[in-house]
């Protein structure tokens, strides 16, 4: 059979293997799709790698993570908004500000190539939101049937901006337990679309970058900010188990100040699923001392992104390693670590 000449991607509604086979159509689905919305002067050379600068930093974080998610479009974002800020926020809870990103996308033949232009305009929104760059990536095409249309990994870099080691080692008897905001948001709403499910009120994902509110906290809260993590896959009672087994200590929250949004309750109860459990894509749990908690915790609600922030309780000495809640009729129970996946590919 003769060689054929590859038909030029804009005559392609989805992507074929062509598309993966560091070709003609790779270029063009790099020049034409991609670049224009990812533009910067590190990404413009399209070379293998990028050569960047940080003139004044001392110390680096970096941090790598693969988006999976089910389905890659949900409301309030999509897996390139969600790609964006899972590794920003990875960084940013090491007290770095995200600098670079590589990207690299794994695509399914026959996923539609307008998909491809809307993660990557996503991707631009939430990298320029934050003043990241995507500096050098990758595409790779798998055959039909052999993915699930489209996978992200993005491998960050960030600057530490925070001159204390913000670490789980450094938890102290009487930090306060902070977050910035409502729980379980994101993984209502992936699971409310996966399943096919309405409710009253649309449950929106609460995915966000949450630097310049960290930045923030960091300011205000200084060495007394001692431990800060994402709550995402296993949720807020995930983050507070590792903690405690980190630092051998106990955590003690309480029932009515952890924040929730009354129409994700209803969700929860509807589906037998506890929140606490339930995966964030923009709520982080900051541990610090009693003098900078209450600066931290002030810091947070002047900004959007804690508004609603609170107080949910503290360190204790008592029970090393175990997480208690005093609940609301006054009796209290074990948070113990999630022992499978609630909720399978929520990012």
């Amino acid at each position: 059979m003769p060689f054929q000449c590859p038909v030029p991607v804009n005559s392609h509604e989805a992507v074929t293997l062509g598309h993966g086979g560091g070709g003609r159509l790779t270029q063009q689905l790099v020049s034409q799709i991609l670049l224009p919305c990812l533009d910067n002067p590190y990404l413009r050379g399209l070379h293998d790698g990028a050569v960047v600068s940080f003139p004044a930093a001392e110390r680096l974080a970096i941090s790598t993570d693969s988006f999976v998610v089910d389905p890659p479009f949900f409301p309030g974002g999509d897996i390139g908004l969600l790609a964006v800020h899972g590794t920003a926020n990875d960084l940013a809870m090491c007290g770095a500000r995200p600098r670079f990103l590589s990207m690299a996308l794994i695509l399914e033949e026959g996923f539609p190539l307008a998909k491809v232009a809307q993660v990557a305009a996503s991707t631009r929104e939430a990298c320029q939101a934050l003043g990241i760059a995507i500096v050098t990536g990758d595409t790779k095409v798998v055959q039909r049937g052999k993915g699930d249309g489209i996978f992200i990994n993005t491998t960050g870099i960030g600057e530490v901006v925070s001159e204390a080691e913000i670490s789980p080692k450094r938890i102290r008897p009487g930090d306060h337990v902070l977050i910035n905001g409502p729980i379980a948001e994101h993984g209502i709403s992936i699971l409310s679309v996966r399943e096919g499910l309405s409710f009253q009120t649309e449950l929106v994902s609460d995915t966000a970058g949450l630097w310049p509110l960290v930045e923030s906290v960091l300011r205000k809260g200084g060495d007394g900010i001692h431990a800060m993590r994402d709550a995402t896959r296993g949720g807020v009672a995930s983050v507070l188990n590792e903690a405690a087994e980190q630092s051998q200590l106990g955590v003690v929250i309480e029932e009515e100040a952890i924040p929730l949004r009354e129409e994700v309750r209803g969700a929860c109860e509807i589906l037998g699923l506890d929140p606490l459990y339930v995966a964030n894509e923009g709520k982080c749990l900051v541990f610090a001392s009693p003098e900078a908690g209450a600066a931290a915790l002030e810091a947070m609600r002047r900004h959007p992104l804690g508004k609603d922030a609170r107080c949910i309780g503290q360190v204790v000495e008592d029970h090393p390693g175990l997480v208690r809640m005093q609940t609301g009729l006054g009796g209290s129970r074990v948070i113990d670590m999630l022992s499978g996946e609630q909720l399978p590919r929520i990012c």
